[in-house]
């Protein structure tokens, strides 16, 4: 976020550690200013007159996990900052990348309304990884530049709630049924690949970084006017009859402009999306449950 030129303050905030991460990233010859806020009391003050909140905190998964053996501690994490948020700056754009983001978007959603200060315009589940993984991984299949590949991904952000729309993959490349099946795959169990690759020292941090300032690029852009902001994110949403969905969004001076259809799925595209719908439902109203405790 220190490279974006469209940022003015970045203010950093964890339970340890961040003066030195903020004096160390300070140093950066880009235009915004940096300051480092640690601990509980110091929240309010790192939150106070915020546009964009990005929230990556929480635990990663180590080999074995399941998103799910993550849920408690990054629901409670996402809790308490949201409440914060409602308190410090209720009109800021959130972007949630905190897993599992299927609860924990609407985990955010229940905590603004109790605050009274829920706009759904405003909330997003930041899902760019598995574009960016979509589209790196179909570049290197069709042979083509990776620079001007663009794919949606919809429905959610985990396993089989991940489903990357080749059939609508940008440029188009004559790639055979067992080849875009093992693509979906391949970005269904992105995330997987780099834990296992880690050993047990962590999970996609670096490529989840760039995913999240890309996404919080494109919210900037739209916040400044720029027309024409689309990006796939998980929102509330009347695409399905889910409460919640990833699909294609246009950006705005206050967030969700408008939300954009699937447009034409393939039969494996459509199969997906049907077996998508029990686990995504079951992983929303978990959060809502646990918001409500």
């Amino acid at each position: 976020m220190k490279l974006n030129p469209l940022l003015s303050n970045l203010a950093l905030y964890d339970i340890a550690n961040t003066p030195g991460v903020a004096a160390d990233v300070s140093h950066i010859n880009t235009g915004s200013e940096v300051s480092g806020y640690v601990g509980d009391e110091q929240l309010g003050k790192a939150l106070e007159g915020s546009d964009i909140v990005i929230i990556p905190a929480g635990v990663p998964r180590k080999p074995g996990m399941t998103r799910d053996d993550l849920f408690n501690i990054n629901a409670g994490i996402v809790k308490g900052l949201c409440q914060a948020i409602a308190k410090y700056c209720p009109h800021a754009l959130v972007n949630m990348i905190s897993n599992p983001v299927n609860s924990t978007v609407p985990i955010a959603a229940e905590v603004f309304k109790k605050a009274g200060t829920y706009d759904e315009k405003r909330l997003f589940g930041v899902t760019s990884l598995d574009v960016v993984r979509a589209r790196t991984f179909y570049a290197g299949k069709a042979n083509v530049p990776v620079a001007g590949v663009n794919i949606p991904v919809v429905g959610g952000h985990a396993g089989v709630t991940i489903l990357p729309l080749f059939s609508q993959a940008n440029p188009k490349a004559n790639l055979s049924d067992e080849e875009i099946v093992a693509l979906t795959k391949r970005t269904q169990d992105g995330g997987t690949e780099v834990v296992e690759a880690k050993a047990g020292k962590g999970s996609a941090t670096l490529s989840m970084a760039y995913a999240g300032a890309l996404f919080a690029d494109a919210c900037l852009k739209g916040l400044n006017g720029v027309p024409d902001v689309v990006e796939c994110t998980f929102v509330q949403s009347n695409v399905t009859e889910l409460p919640f969905f990833a699909s294609k969004v246009r950006l705005g001076k206050n967030g969700v402009e408008e939300i954009l259809g699937l447009g034409p799925l393939s039969d494996f595209e459509k199969q997906g999306l049907e077996n998508m719908k029990s686990e995504l439902k079951s992983s929303i109203e978990k959060g809502i449950t646990f918001a409500n405790k």
